[in-house]
């Protein structure tokens, strides 16, 4: 999906593709990596962001990866996505309240917000990698997010994950 088409522009038809199948991925390919189009493909249900310059290999990779129910961020747009979530709670925002989940599952939440891997997550927690994907399927059940981006962003939302500074 382009951010810019001609009729309807490629936010717009992310929600209504999405909005009804939660199995159904979009990814964008877009020359534009401007943060409000990268936030509002996200927010619109886009599996990934990654801007036309990238390698050929990297963008069927990225199909793949996204195609296999991932998410995937262009490297270079990564960084500045996690800044904007990360930023500090402005006066009077309060960070979002996080239930419905266990002690553990909260731990691998914190983890995902720092960007790791299931295998990561495993050695970290000293758990199986199979364990680990257990958990992070349950988180995305649970917190009725679509893919680990939105993961991500709910461990920065909720204060489980702060910017460095």
């Amino acid at each position: 999906m382009d951010i810019r088409m001609p009729g309807m522009d490629g936010i717009e038809a992310t929600q209504m593709i999405t909005s009804g199948d939660t199995s159904t991925r979009v990814l964008m390919l877009t020359t534009f990596d401007d943060d409000d189009y990268v936030y509002g493909a996200l927010r619109a249900g886009a599996s990934g962001f990654l801007v036309k310059d990238m390698a050929l290999e990297d963008i069927l990779t990225a199909i793949r990866v996204v195609a296999a129910g991932d998410a995937i961020i262009a490297p270079g747009v990564t960084r500045r996505l996690i800044a904007q979530f990360a930023g500090q709670p402005g006066p009077g925002r309060k960070p979002r309240e996080l239930t419905g989940i266990t002690d553990r599952e909260r731990e691998v939440l914190r983890l995902v917000g720092q960007g790791m891997s299931n295998a990561e997550i495993a050695t970290a927690l000293y758990i199986t990698a199979g364990t680990a994907k257990t958990h992070v399927a349950r988180l995305l059940t649970k917190l009725d997010a679509r893919d680990r981006v939105q993961l991500v962003i709910t461990a920065y939302e909720t204060g489980l994950v702060s910017a460095p500074h």
